[in-house]
């Protein structure tokens, strides 16, 4: 009986909305993947590829339309097409989750793209404004102080850093955690006297896009210790998702921890000087 069954159903039609749904899906992921590796790796300008991606997103969107469409046939019908509308269903979910994670993060966060630990006096871009100046890029001056009032509404934790460590030391482990990252790094000058003010300036990129967020880090001296401010900014787009703050936070987390983690200073001590006996003449 079984056999004959599926017999039966062996010879009824394909739904051809079930197989259109499965082509749609599969182009649509090969566009998603194409548009990201381009724009990660800049082998063309990132607009196209954006373009490109939002509408691998619309044809996703056409495909699961389509999957509903050839449910209700098969329904009706009784023709075959199950199997490519599940795999149609989770190629969509696939291309779709990160998207919606973004939307999510859209309307939860607020629109800011340039987050510090010292709005008022955030460390400056110098050798990257220069990558700012590009047509349709954010500029490299400090959002303000209406942006400032936001971030410490939705990020009250993005705060300075400050250290038990001498400049210099603080300067080594803040470049090493940057080159741990693979952050591209821009320029770097040590705390030098008189002023020992040490900066960093670095390109950091976006998990999935590869979108370029640049950072500036801070070193100055603070009575015996040092403070160590961060500044992240995305260099397209008024809104990061909540990526500069993340990357802040895990940033000056990993900084604390190499602090607390750092052995002390050794001390060389003088040798004492042997008491001269009575009489004696110094030579």
């Amino acid at each position: 009986m079984a056999r004959r069954f599926s017999a039966a159903y062996q010879k009824e039609p394909v739904s051809a909305l079930a197989s259109w749904a499965r082509r749609l899906a599969i182009f649509a992921l090969i566009a998603t993947l194409v548009s990201v590796l381009v724009v990660r790796f800049g082998f063309l300008d990132f607009r196209p590829a954006l373009a490109t991606f939002f509408g691998a997103l619309a044809l996703s969107g056409i495909s699961i339309l389509l999957c509903f469409a050839a449910f209700a046939a098969i329904w009706q019908n009784g023709s075959r097409g199950m199997t490519r509308i599940l795999f149609a269903l989770l190629v969509n979910a696939l291309i779709l989750a990160y998207p919606a994670y973004l939307a999510i993060q859209y309307q939860r966060l607020p629109r800011l793209y340039d987050i510090s630990t010292d709005p008022i006096d955030p460390p400056r871009f110098d050798a990257l404004a220069r990558l700012r100046a590009a047509d349709g890029a954010n500029t490299a001056a400090y959002a303000g102080l209406y942006s400032a009032e936001q971030q410490r509404k939705a990020y009250p934790n993005i705060e300075p850093v400050l250290l038990d460590l001498p400049p210099q030391r603080a300067y080594d482990m803040a470049l090493r955690l940057v080159a741990h990252r693979k952050w591209l790094i821009v320029d770097e000058r040590p705390p030098l006297p008189p002023q020992r003010i040490g900066r960093i300036e670095a390109v950091a990129r976006t998990l999935v896009m590869g979108l370029r967020e640049d950072v500036s880090i801070r070193i100055v001296p603070d009575d015996d210790g040092s403070r160590v401010d961060m500044r992240s900014s995305s260099r397209y787009f008024e809104h990061d998702f909540g990526s500069n703050a993340a990357r802040i936070a895990s940033f000056t987390s990993d900084l604390n921890d190499a602090a607390d983690n750092a052995k002390p200073e050794k001390k060389i001590l003088a040798p004492a000087k042997e008491p001269q006996p009575k009489g004696a003449k110094r030579r």
